[in-house]
């Protein structure tokens, strides 16, 4: 392993804990010597990192530090752009837009070497189900979902039965085929599931959701007896 994905490997340790974490045992999960952590801890440090701690004590890392792009994996590139042609190809014309500007981002900054690697990258997204088309604009339920507002719905089931919703939305799922959006609907009284495409109508409401939507999230991975990423 070269020192630089050795680097990569121990700052996303690091994240991982917001409690200080031992030395001996960064260590020992990494596969090096107690000195040559110290010696990786100081080279973060000098990279920008706000690695805290001493030895004896236990190391934490503030956030906000983030890597310089020279930092980047060949297949972390190759993530990078499978995932943004990906989101090219399923989102909506505003996500879409915004994924290929942030990959055009990326490589404006990159060494000319790592560009190559980003250019050449040879994974590709082949053609999935056609999408039905929304009648509402999906950037609307991505506001509500971040300002935390309930939003309120005429919606069709799959029986093209109609009804007034005022839900408290939390999460955008993208599937082949569908956008599902997830919430909690207050006439059911209960997490309900919505495809955008059956939504006629969406409002943005003042009100903002009586619970915040990492506790929502939360409650739906319960609910549906989904085991959070711990990573």
């Amino acid at each position: 392993m070269s020192r630089s994905e050795r680097l990569l490997d121990l700052l996303a340790l690091l994240r991982r804990h917001r409690q200080p974490v031992s030395g001996h045992a960064l260590a020992e999960t990494l596969g090096v010597s107690l000195r040559t952590l110290y010696r990786d801890i100081a080279s973060l440090q000098a990279l920008g990192a706000e690695v805290e701690g001493e030895a004896g004590i236990g190391y934490v890392l503030r956030p906000g530090f983030h890597l310089p792009p020279l930092m980047f994996r060949p297949e972390e590139l190759e993530a990078l752009a499978l995932g943004s042609r990906w989101v090219a190809g399923q989102a909506d014309p505003a996500l879409r837009d915004a994924a290929l500007s942030a990959l055009s981002r990326i490589a404006a900054v990159l060494p000319p070497e790592l560009r190559a690697e980003l250019d050449a990258s040879s994974l590709m997204v082949g053609p999935g189900k056609t999408r039905l088309a929304d009648s509402i604009d999906p950037a609307l339920l991505r506001l509500a979902i971040r300002r935390e507002r309930k939003l309120r719905l005429a919606y069709r089931d799959a029986a093209g039965s109609p009804s007034d919703r005022v839900i408290w939305p939390f999460a955008l799922a993208f599937f082949e085929g569908a956008r599902i959006l997830l919430g909690w609907c207050e006439m059911r009284g209960d997490f309900r599931h919505f495809r955008t495409d059956r939504i006629a109508s969406a409002e943005l409401l003042d009100e903002r959701s009586p619970r915040r939507r990492a506790q929502l999230l939360k409650e739906w991975r319960l609910s549906q007896g989904i085991v959070a990423d711990r990573r």
